[in-house]
């Protein structure tokens, strides 16, 4: 397992758990990525922060901060 902040774009991975505080946790899977789910980096921002992630057909924008937190496998 490795964390969603190294995964290379457009490779699919699915999420294995989310770490991090209660609230922070909470908040990823009220927006759809919980354990499970398979996800894809579409796009990196110039600077490397924030990722744009396509999760179950729509796109969110997290900081790749947030997205060490999360451990997914291929």
């Amino acid at each position: 397992m490795s964390s969603l902040a190294k995964v290379r774009r457009h490779t699919p991975v699915t999420i294995r758990a989310v770490d991090g505080e209660r609230g922070f946790r909470r908040r990823l899977m009220e927006m759809g990525l919980v354990p499970g789910t398979r996800v894809t980096i579409t796009n990196v921002a110039p600077l490397g922060d924030p990722l744009e992630i396509e999760v179950r057909r729509g796109r969110l924008s997290i900081r790749r901060l947030e997205a060490d937190l999360i451990l997914v496998e291929r």
